[in-house]
């Protein structure tokens, strides 16, 4: 591999590094190339496209996140959000990872600060008597409403992505009569195996809404407004119907909170942590390759505990 080249044209080298060494998905490589296309958008924009790794600066990066900060996105022309600049920021820092890796001369990668903002930090989630709510609301007396049980009762026992939900297949699920709780394989980012769990009122659900399935498709959540059976297309559920029913049941509870499947996942999480469940499991659970994602929850639990002790040992009188 030539060393000495503009950073522009160590895009493939760089997209085959994280395939065979990393092993990164072809979505996760997509995303990757439209986020440093962004740079190099820069470059040229500044009449810097034959820069080379060794003569990129601390000034250059600052300059590229100014821009960022006041770029507009083409669909909203607002400008982009702290968290959607660091996707961008993400991929440069990986980008100069991979030249240290390679012994080409770079600024480190520790050079390239995320942008910060407390708004973005913020994580959604439901107490346990707005789950109790939202879980119940479905008509389980219709096939729609024993699907939509069955979807947000596995949503919040496994923590799944929702589109790892939406993938899931009814042959994945050996529920019999006598059948209480449940493990599967999931693939979830990045190809990587991990095990769910099925709590015992998930494995119910399920067992209900399965029973009432007369159809053929493989996929386990089905949509039951296309076609009807009779069709030999698959019906499954897309990322963007799921989501759709989320929020249907979240406006029928009157929720405070504009709940998402992702909101669920992080109901999962944080639920996990307030009963005693240590952070490297919670990891295990969810799926994170690195534990600072996980760390995201103990904002929230921190906080709780926070507020326990205020309400507990302020009222001491002495």
């Amino acid at each position: 591999m030539e060393k000495n080249k503009p950073i522009s044209k160590y895009l493939i080298d760089f997209l085959d590094h994280c395939e065979i060494e990393k092993g990164l998905s072809t979505k996760t490589q997509e995303n990757y190339t439209r986020f440093l296309r962004k740079f190099f958008t820069w470059l040229k924009e500044t009449k810097r496209e034959n820069l080379k790794p060794s003569d990129l600066s601390p000034e250059h990066i600052w300059q590229y996140k100014v821009y960022l900060s006041r770029h507009s996105a083409p669909k909203t022309n607002k400008t982009l959000k702290k968290t959607t600049q660091n996707y961008y920021l993400i991929a440069l820092r990986s980008l100069l990872e991979f030249f240290a890796e390679k012994d080409i001369t770079s600024l480190p990668s520790s050079k390239i600060k995320l942008a910060k903002d407390k708004a973005d930090k913020e994580i959604k989630f439901l107490r346990l008597e707005q789950l109790a709510r939202l879980l119940t609301s479905p008509d389980s007396g219709t096939i729609i409403g024993l699907r939509d049980r069955a979807l947000l009762e596995t949503l919040f026992s496994t923590g799944l992505r929702v589109a790892e939900l939406a993938a899931l297949n009814i042959d994945q699920l050996r529920i019999k009569d006598d059948t209480r709780d449940l493990e599967i394989a999931v693939v979830g980012k990045g190809s990587k195996i991990r095990t769910v769990y099925f709590s015992e009122r998930a494995v119910k659900t399920l067992r209900a809404y399965l029973k009432e399935r007369k159809d053929l498709d493989d996929a386990l959540f089905i949509n039951y407004k296309r076609g009807g059976a009779k069709t030999n297309k698959s019906r499954r559920l897309t990322v963007k119907s799921i989501e759709d029913i989320v929020k249907k049941y979240v406006k029928i509870t009157g929720l405070p909170v504009m709940a998402t499947p992702h909101t669920l996942r992080h109901s999962f999480a944080t639920d996990l942590l307030n009963q005693g469940v240590d952070l490297r499991t919670v990891q295990e659970f969810l799926g994170h390759s690195n534990i600072a994602t996980t760390q995201i929850y103990t904002h929230v639990t921190n906080k709780q505990l926070r507020d326990i002790h205020r309400r507990v040992h302020d009222s001491r009188q002495f």
